[in-house]
Parts: structure tokens; C-alpha cells; sequence
């Protein structure tokens, strides 16, 4: 029986991709682990490779195209004896135990990000959503809301134990299905959404279609703005220590083939404070808070097909020359979409710098499920008043964007009490 190759989620957050190139062709003969194909996903193009044995019958989705969703038959295979497709054959049925899909090496998992959910066969029609009350919004959490729809249960009779009432887990789960409610009476239809503002290209104007990663940066930084409650706190930071430090390591390092800079030295910084503050290294989920046991730092690497944030682990353990010959490496394949899963997906706070385009000061969006990031600007010499003299100092602006629900104001403004410590005496660094 022949088998479907499907199309494989290979991030938490992808839904479709792109196939950009196929290695193999119509009539090839396939091995357990051979590459058949590249897929675009949501951060990088990373290699397929096949699960099972046999002849490629048919390529269903042609190299070059968009929009493939996950678990879409991409190509066929055929098992050994079969030579070929019947004529007007259908792809098989995705249920069979043989048609997982062609995956890459599975990436561990992260620790507040939850599995996606496994897409339901073709055939099977989607679970009808649980009933709304009449005339009211029901207070509930995304994951109740799925549960509640996959048991078919009513919303609306479950009392909510969350904060201000709002259905979590526990109340779906302990819940018991209810018989059938009369009908409602009939509500007022709610009123339609307003239309979004047109717009008109003129002659000259040029088209640009969406990337797949453009797509999933616009979601997911809207998803944050719309549902982290943000707030900001700066701090002006003396940097003459931490460039004459800098020059130091420099002379020894240049030796040996590396070169530190001054982001390598804020990822170290940043890692020691949260070493520090262990509170702060943490994410928000419905039922509980995850304080992660490794410092594990993304940074921001700007690429011509979007933002991607390679990620230096256990950076609180590692020295500023191997930091920075990670980060070298990490953002020159960030660049070419040549990342592993693993190095992009997870870490629990971020850095974006911009100092190197001369802004002096910013505030970035949280890249969820993180509840801390780092927006660095420019160093440059400022006038700054000591013991009633202007003098002029090295300094740099950070501002830290916080997920209130993770970090109170009085914990954040410590962790850069710390922070500041560290950068201004980078010594420290070394203890």
C-alpha cells in the first residue's frame, strides 16, 4: 500500500510552509533517512528526511510552493512491489499507521511551550465549540476552551476558579458532561466586525508578497502586544569599565582567532543577573509559573527574511570567548537559514540590539513565551554629573520590557540593579 509523505510541523508555531526544493524526483528509490526535500518554515529552511523505505509514486506539492499546510499530502510513496500509482489514484488515508509524515530530528521539548495539537484527518469533521450564553462573553482559558469543545461540554455551567471567575483547566477536567440545555431564546445577532482600511496601490507601487516568516513575525508579535500586559523600565549604564575590559580580553583573544564584543559582554551580564535572580528567569502559563533551571539567552539577529533570535546556552557557565564564537557562528547561519531547530526554538530572555545603527534608546516586543527582553542602544560619550562636576562617561540606555503577570516592578528593577553592577563592574563577570 502506498505510503503519504506528509507535510511535517517542524516548530512549535509553524501552521503551512513553503517547499523550497526537492531532492529527490518522481521514480527515485528512498532510504530511511535520506533528505528528500527542504521545507521553509516559520524561522529557517531545514532538511526532510524520509521515515520509510521505497519508490517515490508521485510529488503532490510541486518545489516552490506557499502556503502548504501541515500535515498536507506533499508526494507519495510506494512500498516495495508496487511500481506504480493506479491511474487516478488518491493519496491514502493519512489515519493508516505508515503515513507519518517525512520529519527532520525532533527537537526537544521547551518547558512552557505546550505540543501543537495533532491535526484531525481529513474526513473527520471539526468538534463543534462548546455553547456560548446568551447575550454574555464566557471567561475562559484557550486550552479550556479546546478541552471543553473535544468533551462537549457547556461553558456556561462551569464555575470558573481562575482569577476574576475565568475557567481554567482544572474546572473543564473536573467538570461532568450535562444533559442537553433547552434551546436559547434567539440572541441579537452581534454586530459585524469593522471592515480594515483599504489600501490602494497606485501605478509604481510595488507588491511584495508575505514570506511565511514575515507571516509568523506579524502574528506573533501581535499576539504579544494583544496579550502580554508590557511595561518598561530604563536605565542609563556607565560603559568605561566594560570597554577597557573589552580591550583587555581583546588582546588575548584576537590571539587565539576571536573577537569579543560588546553585545558578547551584555549576553554574559545578562546571564549572570539572571543567574542572580532566578524569579526572573521564567514564563507564564495558565496554571503555574516555569522557573527554567538553564540561563539560556536569545539574541535578535536581523536577516533579509526576518528577525530570527539564536539562542547561547547555559551563557551564565561559558566564558566571553566562547560566547563569542558562538554567536559568530549562530548569526552567520541565521542569515542563510541554515539554523538547527533547537538553536532558535526555546530560551528564556532575549537581547536586541540596535546600538550599532546609532538609536539611542528603544523599547522591543516580548517574544513569547519569555516574559523579559532587553532592548540595547548606542555607547557614546554623554555629560553626566559626579559630586556636582559635569564630567563626560561612556554610557549606553537599556530598557527592559517585562511581562507583568511574571515580574512585578520592584523585581525587575533589582534584576537591572544587578545588571548594572555587572556592566559597570565587568570583573565581576569572572567570580
Amino acid at each position: 500500500m502506498s505510503i503519504n509523505i506528509l507535510m511535517p510541523a517542524l516548530s512549535p508555531t509553524m501552521t503551512e510552509g513553503k517547499l523550497a526544493k526537492w531532492h529527490v524526483k518522481t521514480g527515485d528509490d528512498v532510504k530511511s533517512g535520506q533528505v528528500i526535500c527542504e521545507i521553509e518554515t516559520d524561522k529557517a529552511t531545514m532538511e526532510v528526511e524520509a521515515v520509510d523505505e521505497g519508490k517515490i509514486g508521485q510529488i503532490v506539492v510541486p518545489e516552490g510552493a506557499e502556503g502548504v499546510k501541515v500535515n498536507a499530502v506533499i508526494a507519495i510513496l510506494l512500498e516495495e512491489g508496487e511500481s506504480a500509482l493506479p491511474a487516478g489514484a488518491a493519496p491514502a488515508p493519512t489515519s493508516a499507521p505508515k503515513s507519518a509524515p517525512a520529519t527532520a530530528a525532533p527537537a526537544p521539548a521547551t518547558p512552557a511551550a505546550a505540543p501543537a495539537p495533532a491535526m484531525p484527518a481529513a474526513s473527520a469533521p471539526p468538534p463543534k465549540p462548546a455553547a456560548a450564553p446568551s447575550g454574555g462573553r464566557i471567561f475562559a482559558s484557550p486550552l479550556a476552551k479546546r478541552i471543553a469543545a473535544e468533551r462537549g461540554l457547556d461553558l456556561s455551567r462551569i464555575k470558573g476558579t481562575g482569577p476574576n471567575g475565568r475557567i481554567v483547566k482544572a474546572d473543564v477536567e473536573h467538570a461532568v458532561p450535562a444533559a442537553a440545555p433547552a434551546p436559547a431564546p434567539a440572541a441579537r445577532p452581534a454586530p459585524a466586525p469593522a471592515a480594515p482600511q483599504s489600501v490602494f496601490a497606485a501605478p509604481g507601487d510595488k507588491r511584495v508578497p508575505h514570506t511565511s516568516i514575515r507571516k509568523v513575525i506579524a502574528r506573533r508579535m501581535l499576539e504579544s502586544k494583544q496579550t502580554v500586559p508590557h511595561f518598561y523600565l530604563t536605565v542609563e549604564l556607565e560603559i568605561d569599565a566594560l570597554l577597557a575590559a573589552r580591550q583587555a580580553v581583546n588582546t588575548v583573544a584576537e590571539k587565539k582567532g576571536t573577537k569579543v564584543s560588546v553585545n558578547d559582554m551584555m549576553i554574559k551580564a545578562c546571564a549572570k543577573a539572571l543567574r542572580d535572580h532566578p524569579e526572573c528567569n521564567a514564563s507564564w502559563t495558565e496554571d503555574e509559573m516555569i522557573q527554567y533551571g538553564a540561563v539560556d539567552i536569545s539574541v535578535a539577529v536581523a536577516t533579509d527574511r526576518g528577525l530570527i533570535t539564536p539562542i547561547v546556552r547555559s551563557a551564565d557557565l561559558k566564558g566571553l570567548g566562547q560566547i563569542a564564537s558562538e554567536m559568530k557562528d549562530l548569526a552567520a547561519r541565521a542569515k542563510t537559514g541554515k539554523l538547527k531547530l533547537e538553536e532558535f526554538q526555546g530560551g528564556g530572555f532575549t537581547i536586541s540590539n540596535l546600538g550599532m545603527f546609532g538609536i539611542n534608546s528603544f523599547a522591543a516586543i516580548i517574544n513569547p513565551p519569555q516574559a523579559m527582553i532587553l532592548a540595547v542602544g548606542v555607547g557614546e560619550e554623554r555629560p553626566v554629573v559626579r559630586k556636582g562636576q559635569v564630567v563626560v562617561r561612556n554610557t549606553m540606555s537599556c530598557t527592559l520590557a517585562v511581562d507583568h503577570r511574571v515580574v512585578d516592578g520592584a523585581m525587575g528593577a533589582q534584576y537591572l540593579q544587578t545588571l548594572r553592577a555587572y556592566v559597570e563592574q565587568p570583573a565581576s563577570m569572572l567570580l
